[in-house]
Protein backbone atom coordinates (compact mmCIF):
# COMPACT_ATOMS: atom_id res chain seq x y z
CA UNK A 1 0.00 0.00 0.00
CA UNK A 2 1.45 3.34 -1.04
CA UNK A 3 -0.84 5.35 1.15
CA UNK A 4 -4.18 5.65 2.84
CA UNK A 5 -6.90 8.06 1.96
CA UNK A 6 -10.35 8.51 0.55
CA UNK A 7 -11.32 4.94 1.39
CA UNK A 8 -9.01 3.65 -1.33
CA UNK A 9 -5.89 1.76 -0.38
CA UNK A 10 -4.18 2.69 -3.67
CA UNK A 11 -3.95 6.41 -2.89
CA UNK A 12 -0.42 7.75 -3.30
CA UNK A 13 0.55 10.95 -1.55
CA UNK A 14 2.89 13.45 -3.14
CA UNK A 15 4.58 16.63 -1.96
CA UNK A 16 2.85 19.86 -2.94
CA UNK A 17 4.25 22.77 -0.93
CA UNK A 18 6.14 23.79 2.18
CA UNK A 19 5.73 27.13 3.94
CA UNK A 20 8.10 28.71 6.42
CA UNK A 21 11.80 29.47 6.83
CA UNK A 22 14.44 26.77 6.27
CA UNK A 23 16.70 27.95 9.11
CA UNK A 24 17.66 25.44 11.79
CA UNK A 25 17.47 28.30 14.29
CA UNK A 26 13.75 28.54 14.90
CA UNK A 27 12.34 31.58 16.67
CA UNK A 28 9.86 30.63 19.39
CA UNK A 29 7.26 33.02 17.94
CA UNK A 30 7.31 31.19 14.57
CA UNK A 31 6.31 27.79 15.97
CA UNK A 32 2.94 26.77 14.51
CA UNK A 33 0.36 26.03 17.22
CA UNK A 34 -2.81 25.27 15.22
CA UNK A 35 -3.91 24.42 11.65
CA UNK A 36 -7.47 24.55 10.28
CA UNK A 37 -9.17 24.34 6.84
CA UNK A 38 -12.39 26.28 6.35
CA UNK A 39 -15.61 24.44 5.39
CA UNK A 40 -14.96 24.57 1.64
CA UNK A 41 -11.22 23.88 1.91
CA UNK A 42 -10.44 26.99 -0.13
CA UNK A 43 -8.81 28.69 2.86
CA UNK A 44 -6.27 27.25 5.30
CA UNK A 45 -5.45 29.10 8.53
CA UNK A 46 -2.47 28.64 10.82
CA UNK A 47 -1.82 30.23 14.21
CA UNK A 48 1.58 30.51 15.88
CA UNK A 49 3.15 31.18 19.26
CA UNK A 50 3.72 34.81 18.28
CA UNK A 51 -0.06 35.43 18.20
CA UNK A 52 -0.20 35.70 14.41
CA UNK A 53 -2.79 34.16 12.10
CA UNK A 54 -1.72 33.39 8.52
CA UNK A 55 -4.43 32.47 6.01
CA UNK A 56 -3.58 30.71 2.75
CA UNK A 57 -5.94 30.65 -0.22
CA UNK A 58 -6.11 27.87 -2.80
CA UNK A 59 -5.43 29.16 -6.31
CA UNK A 60 -7.88 28.16 -9.08
CA UNK A 61 -6.94 24.99 -10.98
CA UNK A 62 -4.85 25.48 -14.08
CA UNK A 63 -6.58 24.44 -17.31
CA UNK A 64 -3.20 23.51 -18.76
CA UNK A 65 -2.44 21.19 -15.83
CA UNK A 66 -5.75 19.73 -14.63
CA UNK A 67 -3.90 17.02 -12.69
CA UNK A 68 -2.31 19.69 -10.48
CA UNK A 69 -4.79 21.16 -8.05
CA UNK A 70 -4.35 24.78 -7.07
CA UNK A 71 -1.56 25.64 -4.69
CA UNK A 72 -2.09 27.56 -1.46
CA UNK A 73 -0.64 31.07 -1.33
CA UNK A 74 -0.70 33.69 1.42
CA UNK A 75 -4.07 35.44 1.45
CA UNK A 76 -3.91 37.42 4.68
CA UNK A 77 -1.65 37.77 7.73
CA UNK A 78 -2.64 39.59 10.89
CA UNK A 79 -1.74 39.86 14.56
CA UNK A 80 -4.60 38.20 16.41
CA UNK A 81 -3.36 38.41 20.01
CA UNK A 82 -0.73 40.42 21.88
CA UNK A 83 1.06 39.43 25.09
CA UNK A 84 -0.83 40.70 28.15
CA UNK A 85 -0.27 40.86 31.88
CA UNK A 86 -2.82 39.91 34.53
CA UNK A 87 -2.07 42.41 37.30
CA UNK A 88 -4.39 40.76 39.81
CA UNK A 89 -2.63 37.41 39.58
CA UNK A 90 0.78 38.72 38.49
CA UNK A 91 0.76 36.39 35.51
CA UNK A 92 1.86 36.91 31.93
CA UNK A 93 -0.73 35.87 29.34
CA UNK A 94 0.97 34.46 26.26
CA UNK A 95 -0.06 35.60 22.80
CA UNK A 96 0.14 32.02 21.48
CA UNK A 97 -2.89 30.98 19.38
CA UNK A 98 -4.31 27.78 20.92
CA UNK A 99 -7.15 27.15 18.46
CA UNK A 100 -8.72 28.53 15.29
CA UNK A 101 -12.25 27.63 14.19
CA UNK A 102 -13.95 28.82 11.00
CA UNK A 103 -17.61 29.80 10.93
CA UNK A 104 -19.73 28.57 8.00
CA UNK A 105 -19.73 31.21 5.25
CA UNK A 106 -22.96 33.20 4.93
CA UNK A 107 -21.91 36.09 2.68
CA UNK A 108 -18.87 37.36 0.77
CA UNK A 109 -16.86 37.72 3.99
CA UNK A 110 -15.31 34.92 6.04
CA UNK A 111 -15.39 34.75 9.84
CA UNK A 112 -13.13 32.84 12.22
CA UNK A 113 -12.63 32.47 15.96
CA UNK A 114 -9.13 32.50 17.40
CA UNK A 115 -8.14 32.08 21.04
CA UNK A 116 -5.10 32.29 23.28
CA UNK A 117 -5.11 31.14 26.91
CA UNK A 118 -7.70 33.68 28.07
CA UNK A 119 -9.32 35.68 25.25
CA UNK A 120 -11.35 34.59 22.22
CA UNK A 121 -11.73 36.91 19.23
CA UNK A 122 -14.12 36.84 16.29
CA UNK A 123 -12.42 38.06 13.10
CA UNK A 124 -14.01 39.16 9.84
CA UNK A 125 -11.90 38.52 6.72
CA UNK A 126 -13.16 40.58 3.79
CA UNK A 127 -11.94 41.67 0.35
CA UNK A 128 -11.94 45.16 -1.09
CA UNK A 129 -11.18 45.85 -4.75
CA UNK A 130 -12.94 49.22 -5.17
CA UNK A 131 -12.53 52.56 -3.46
CA UNK A 132 -14.76 55.64 -3.39
CA UNK A 133 -13.47 58.80 -5.06
CA UNK A 134 -14.87 62.28 -5.61
CA UNK A 135 -15.86 63.36 -2.12
CA UNK A 136 -17.28 66.85 -1.75
CA UNK A 137 -15.80 67.66 1.65
CA UNK A 138 -12.58 65.61 1.57
CA UNK A 139 -9.49 65.53 -0.60
CA UNK A 140 -8.38 62.18 -2.04
CA UNK A 141 -5.74 61.85 0.71
CA UNK A 142 -8.42 62.21 3.42
CA UNK A 143 -7.79 65.85 4.42
CA UNK A 144 -10.93 67.98 4.86
CA UNK A 145 -11.40 70.77 2.32
CA UNK A 146 -12.04 74.41 3.14
CA UNK A 147 -15.83 74.78 2.83
CA UNK A 148 -15.37 78.13 1.09
CA UNK A 149 -13.68 76.37 -1.84
CA UNK A 150 -16.60 74.00 -2.40
CA UNK A 151 -18.53 75.53 -5.30
CA UNK A 152 -19.99 72.45 -7.04
CA UNK A 153 -21.68 69.29 -5.91
CA UNK A 154 -20.09 66.01 -7.03
CA UNK A 155 -21.45 62.47 -6.88
CA UNK A 156 -18.80 60.11 -5.41
CA UNK A 157 -17.98 57.08 -7.57
CA UNK A 158 -16.27 53.71 -6.96
CA UNK A 159 -12.99 53.11 -8.81
CA UNK A 160 -11.20 49.75 -9.19
CA UNK A 161 -8.14 49.23 -7.00
CA UNK A 162 -5.70 46.44 -6.20
CA UNK A 163 -7.32 43.69 -4.16
CA UNK A 164 -6.92 44.28 -0.45
CA UNK A 165 -7.79 41.69 2.19
CA UNK A 166 -8.80 43.18 5.52
CA UNK A 167 -8.96 41.36 8.86
CA UNK A 168 -11.01 43.23 11.45
CA UNK A 169 -11.95 42.12 14.98
CA UNK A 170 -15.75 42.08 15.35
CA UNK A 171 -16.07 40.73 18.90
CA UNK A 172 -13.73 40.10 21.83
CA UNK A 173 -14.88 37.46 24.33
CA UNK A 174 -12.85 37.80 27.52
CA UNK A 175 -12.84 37.49 31.33
CA UNK A 176 -14.75 34.20 31.38
CA UNK A 177 -11.95 31.68 32.03
CA UNK A 178 -9.86 31.34 35.17
CA UNK A 179 -7.76 28.58 33.62
CA UNK A 180 -6.17 28.18 30.19
CA UNK A 181 -8.54 27.71 27.24
CA UNK A 182 -7.79 24.44 25.43
CA UNK A 183 -10.78 24.18 23.04
CA UNK A 184 -13.32 26.19 21.11
CA UNK A 185 -16.06 24.65 18.98
CA UNK A 186 -18.75 26.30 16.83
CA UNK A 187 -22.25 24.88 17.19
CA UNK A 188 -24.22 23.59 14.21
CA UNK A 189 -26.86 26.27 14.90
CA UNK A 190 -24.20 28.82 13.77
CA UNK A 191 -25.31 31.10 16.61
CA UNK A 192 -23.39 29.75 19.59
CA UNK A 193 -20.02 28.23 20.41
CA UNK A 194 -18.33 26.67 23.42
CA UNK A 195 -14.98 27.36 25.02
CA UNK A 196 -13.32 24.95 27.45
CA UNK A 197 -10.55 25.30 29.99
CA UNK A 198 -9.16 22.80 32.51
CA UNK A 199 -12.21 22.83 34.78
CA UNK A 200 -15.09 24.62 33.03
CA UNK A 201 -16.93 24.81 29.72
CA UNK A 202 -18.76 28.02 28.75
CA UNK A 203 -21.44 28.57 26.12
CA UNK A 204 -21.35 31.85 24.17
CA UNK A 205 -23.61 33.57 21.68
CA UNK A 206 -21.58 34.90 18.76
CA UNK A 207 -23.46 38.22 18.94
CA UNK A 208 -23.02 38.75 22.71
CA UNK A 209 -19.54 39.18 24.16
CA UNK A 210 -20.23 40.47 27.67
CA UNK A 211 -21.68 37.27 29.12
CA UNK A 212 -21.54 33.51 28.73
CA UNK A 213 -23.28 30.55 30.34
CA UNK A 214 -21.34 27.99 32.34
CA UNK A 215 -22.50 24.55 31.14
CA UNK A 216 -19.88 22.29 32.77
CA UNK A 217 -18.01 22.88 36.02
CA UNK A 218 -15.89 20.05 37.45
CA UNK A 219 -14.02 22.22 39.97
CA UNK A 220 -14.23 20.57 43.42
CA UNK A 221 -14.92 22.63 46.53
CA UNK A 222 -11.51 21.60 47.84
CA UNK A 223 -8.87 21.76 45.09
CA UNK A 224 -6.88 19.03 46.87
CA UNK A 225 -9.63 16.64 45.80
CA UNK A 226 -9.08 17.41 42.12
CA UNK A 227 -8.50 14.14 40.23
CA UNK A 228 -8.96 15.10 36.57
CA UNK A 229 -9.10 18.05 34.20
CA UNK A 230 -10.89 18.74 30.91
CA UNK A 231 -8.54 18.28 27.96
CA UNK A 232 -10.77 18.90 24.90
CA UNK A 233 -14.40 19.61 23.99
CA UNK A 234 -16.43 19.66 20.78
CA UNK A 235 -20.00 20.17 19.60
CA UNK A 236 -21.79 17.45 17.61
CA UNK A 237 -21.76 18.34 13.87
CA UNK A 238 -25.55 17.96 13.44
CA UNK A 239 -27.22 18.02 16.87
CA UNK A 240 -26.96 21.50 18.36
CA UNK A 241 -27.86 20.25 21.87
CA UNK A 242 -25.07 17.65 22.09
CA UNK A 243 -21.38 18.06 22.91
CA UNK A 244 -18.57 15.92 24.31
CA UNK A 245 -15.59 16.64 26.49
CA UNK A 246 -12.60 14.46 27.29
CA UNK A 247 -10.56 14.23 30.48
CA UNK A 248 -7.04 13.53 31.64
CA UNK A 249 -8.29 10.21 33.04
CA UNK A 250 -9.10 8.89 29.56
CA UNK A 251 -12.89 9.26 29.79
CA UNK A 252 -15.18 11.01 27.31
CA UNK A 253 -18.50 12.40 28.48
CA UNK A 254 -21.37 13.18 26.14
CA UNK A 255 -23.77 15.85 27.42
CA UNK A 256 -27.25 16.89 26.32
CA UNK A 257 -28.08 20.54 26.95
CA UNK A 258 -31.81 19.76 26.83
CA UNK A 259 -31.51 17.83 30.11
CA UNK A 260 -30.42 20.75 32.29
CA UNK A 261 -28.75 24.14 32.15
CA UNK A 262 -25.66 22.82 33.96
CA UNK A 263 -24.45 19.62 32.29
CA UNK A 264 -22.50 18.21 35.24
CA UNK A 265 -24.53 15.00 34.85
CA UNK A 266 -23.50 13.47 31.53
CA UNK A 267 -25.86 11.54 29.26
CA UNK A 268 -23.18 8.99 28.30
CA UNK A 269 -19.67 8.15 29.43
CA UNK A 270 -17.22 6.43 27.11
CA UNK A 271 -14.38 4.64 28.85
CA UNK A 272 -12.31 1.59 28.10
CA UNK A 273 -11.58 -0.63 31.13
CA UNK A 274 -7.91 -0.64 32.04
CA UNK A 275 -5.99 -3.89 31.89
CA UNK A 276 -4.45 -4.34 35.41
CA UNK A 277 -1.51 -6.23 33.87
CA UNK A 278 -0.46 -3.16 31.87
CA UNK A 279 -0.61 -0.73 34.78
CA UNK A 280 2.56 1.26 35.44
CA UNK A 281 3.78 4.58 36.80
CA UNK A 282 3.05 6.16 33.40
CA UNK A 283 -0.45 4.71 32.90
CA UNK A 284 -2.35 7.80 34.01
CA UNK A 285 -0.21 10.15 31.92
CA UNK A 286 -0.45 8.18 28.67
CA UNK A 287 -4.18 7.54 29.06
CA UNK A 288 -4.94 11.29 29.08
CA UNK A 289 -6.89 12.24 25.94
CA UNK A 290 -5.31 15.10 23.99
CA UNK A 291 -7.95 15.49 21.27
CA UNK A 292 -11.54 14.49 20.49
CA UNK A 293 -13.24 14.88 17.09
CA UNK A 294 -16.69 13.88 15.85
CA UNK A 295 -16.88 12.28 12.42
CA UNK A 296 -18.57 14.40 9.74
CA UNK A 297 -21.55 12.04 9.83
CA UNK A 298 -21.90 12.47 13.60
CA UNK A 299 -22.11 8.69 14.15
CA UNK A 300 -18.56 8.21 15.42
CA UNK A 301 -16.07 10.00 17.60
CA UNK A 302 -12.29 9.81 17.50
CA UNK A 303 -9.98 10.29 20.48
CA UNK A 304 -6.21 10.54 20.63
CA UNK A 305 -4.19 9.54 23.67
CA UNK A 306 -0.41 9.29 23.81
CA UNK A 307 -0.14 5.80 22.30
CA UNK A 308 -3.24 5.33 20.20
CA UNK A 309 -6.17 6.62 18.19
CA UNK A 310 -9.57 5.19 19.15
CA UNK A 311 -12.84 5.29 17.22
CA UNK A 312 -16.00 5.18 19.32
CA UNK A 313 -19.55 4.47 18.14
CA UNK A 314 -21.86 6.90 19.95
CA UNK A 315 -24.24 3.99 20.53
CA UNK A 316 -21.64 1.92 22.43
CA UNK A 317 -20.01 3.29 25.55
CA UNK A 318 -18.19 0.21 26.88
CA UNK A 319 -15.25 0.13 24.48
CA UNK A 320 -14.02 1.65 21.19
CA UNK A 321 -14.99 -0.09 17.96
CA UNK A 322 -11.52 0.51 16.51
CA UNK A 323 -8.11 1.07 18.12
CA UNK A 324 -4.99 2.03 16.17
CA UNK A 325 -1.55 2.05 17.78
CA UNK A 326 0.34 5.14 16.67
CA UNK A 327 3.66 3.31 16.62
CA UNK A 328 6.95 4.94 17.46
CA UNK A 329 5.62 6.33 20.78
CA UNK A 330 4.97 2.71 21.84
CA UNK A 331 8.47 1.54 21.00
CA UNK A 332 10.35 4.23 22.90
CA UNK A 333 11.42 4.02 26.54
CA UNK A 334 8.76 5.71 28.69
CA UNK A 335 11.30 6.81 31.31
CA UNK A 336 13.34 8.84 28.85
CA UNK A 337 10.14 10.29 27.35
CA UNK A 338 9.10 11.32 30.86
CA UNK A 339 12.48 12.90 31.62
CA UNK A 340 12.47 15.04 28.46
CA UNK A 341 8.75 15.92 28.91
CA UNK A 342 7.78 14.35 25.57
CA UNK A 343 5.29 12.11 27.34
CA UNK A 344 3.17 15.24 27.98
CA UNK A 345 2.96 16.18 24.26
CA UNK A 346 -0.59 16.75 23.04
CA UNK A 347 -1.15 15.28 19.57
CA UNK A 348 -4.23 16.17 17.53
CA UNK A 349 -6.12 13.96 15.08
CA UNK A 350 -8.43 14.51 12.10
CA UNK A 351 -10.85 12.73 9.75
CA UNK A 352 -10.81 12.77 5.97
CA UNK A 353 -13.84 14.14 4.12
CA UNK A 354 -15.87 10.90 4.09
CA UNK A 355 -14.73 9.55 7.50
CA UNK A 356 -13.00 6.53 5.96
CA UNK A 357 -9.45 7.51 6.98
CA UNK A 358 -8.03 9.13 10.13
CA UNK A 359 -4.71 10.90 10.53
CA UNK A 360 -2.51 11.91 13.45
CA UNK A 361 1.04 13.08 14.00
CA UNK A 362 4.01 11.48 15.72
CA UNK A 363 7.74 11.99 16.34
CA UNK A 364 10.61 12.35 13.87
CA UNK A 365 8.21 14.44 11.73
CA UNK A 366 6.25 11.28 10.96
CA UNK A 367 2.49 11.25 10.57
CA UNK A 368 0.21 8.23 10.45
CA UNK A 369 -2.90 7.41 8.42
CA UNK A 370 -5.30 4.60 9.22
CA UNK A 371 -7.70 3.36 6.53
CA UNK A 372 -10.76 2.13 8.42
CA UNK A 373 -12.29 0.13 5.58
CA UNK A 374 -9.17 -1.70 4.41
CA UNK A 375 -7.71 -1.96 7.94
CA UNK A 376 -4.41 -0.66 6.58
CA UNK A 377 -2.09 2.01 7.88
CA UNK A 378 0.87 3.94 6.59
CA UNK A 379 3.59 6.11 8.14
CA UNK A 380 4.77 9.08 6.08
CA UNK A 381 7.37 11.76 6.75
CA UNK A 382 7.26 15.54 6.33
CA UNK A 383 10.80 16.39 5.31
CA UNK A 384 12.51 18.91 3.05
CA UNK A 385 14.49 16.01 1.59
CA UNK A 386 11.26 14.82 -0.06
CA UNK A 387 10.23 18.29 -1.16
CA UNK A 388 10.59 17.99 -4.93
CA UNK A 389 7.33 19.05 -6.59
CA UNK A 390 4.95 16.09 -7.10
CA UNK A 391 7.46 13.62 -5.60
CA UNK A 392 5.68 10.58 -4.13
CA UNK A 393 6.06 10.04 -0.37
CA UNK A 394 7.61 6.70 0.50
CA UNK A 395 6.13 4.82 3.48
CA UNK A 396 8.46 4.77 6.48
CA UNK A 397 8.84 1.89 8.92
CA UNK A 398 10.21 1.89 12.44
CA UNK A 399 12.15 -1.15 13.62
CA UNK A 400 10.65 -2.48 16.86
CA UNK A 401 13.65 -4.56 17.87
CA UNK A 402 15.65 -7.49 16.60
CA UNK A 403 17.34 -7.30 13.22
CA UNK A 404 16.60 -4.07 11.37
CA UNK A 405 15.43 -4.54 7.80
CA UNK A 406 16.46 -2.38 4.87
CA UNK A 407 14.72 1.03 4.81
CA UNK A 408 13.63 0.61 8.44
CA UNK A 409 14.50 3.24 11.05
CA UNK A 410 15.60 2.17 14.51
CA UNK A 411 13.77 3.60 17.51
CA UNK A 412 17.06 4.94 18.90
CA UNK A 413 17.60 7.16 15.86
CA UNK A 414 14.17 8.85 16.10
CA UNK A 415 14.36 12.58 16.81
CA UNK A 416 11.82 13.31 19.55
CA UNK A 417 12.37 17.06 19.19
CA UNK A 418 10.85 16.87 15.71
CA UNK A 419 7.15 16.26 16.19
CA UNK A 420 3.90 16.76 14.31
CA UNK A 421 1.25 17.85 16.80
CA UNK A 422 -1.12 19.64 14.41
CA UNK A 423 -2.69 18.21 11.25
CA UNK A 424 -5.70 19.08 9.08
CA UNK A 425 -7.49 17.36 6.19
CA UNK A 426 -9.26 19.19 3.35
CA UNK A 427 -13.03 18.60 3.81
CA UNK A 428 -13.61 17.63 0.16
CA UNK A 429 -10.32 16.53 -1.42
CA UNK A 430 -7.32 14.40 -0.53
CA UNK A 431 -5.20 17.38 0.48
CA UNK A 432 -3.60 17.47 3.93
CA UNK A 433 -1.73 20.11 5.93
CA UNK A 434 0.88 19.07 8.46
CA UNK A 435 2.72 21.42 10.85
CA UNK A 436 6.33 20.66 11.81
CA UNK A 437 7.66 23.23 14.30
CA UNK A 438 7.75 26.38 12.09
CA UNK A 439 6.99 24.77 8.70
CA UNK A 440 3.65 23.93 7.12
CA UNK A 441 3.74 21.02 4.66
CA UNK A 442 0.93 20.48 2.18
CA UNK A 443 0.56 17.07 0.53
CA UNK A 444 -2.01 15.89 -1.98
CA UNK A 445 -3.12 12.73 -3.68
CA UNK A 446 -1.11 11.92 -6.78
CA UNK A 447 -3.39 12.08 -9.81
CA UNK A 448 -2.47 10.12 -12.93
Amino acid sequence: MAGAGGGNSDVQWCFSQVKGAIDDDVAEADIISTVEFNHSGELLATGDKGGRVVIFQQEPESKNQPQCRGEYNVYSTFQSHEPEFDYLKSLEIEEKINKIRWLPQKNAAQFLLSTNDKTIKLWKISERDKRPEGYNLKEEDGRYRDLNTVTTLRVPVFRPMDLMVEASPRRVFSNAHTYHINSISVNSDCETYLSADDLRINLWNLEINDRSFNIVDIKPTNMEELTEVITAAEFHPNQCNTFVYSSSKGTIRLCDMRASALCDQHAKQFEEPEDPNNRSFFSEIISSISDVKFSHSGRYMMTRDYLSVKIWDLNMESRPVETYQVGNCCCADKSSLYENDCIFDKFECCWNGNDSVVMTGSYNNFFRMFDRGYRQDVTLEASRENSKPRSVLKPRKVSTGGKRKKDEISVDSLDFNKKILHTAWHPLDNIIAVATTNNLYIFQEKLN
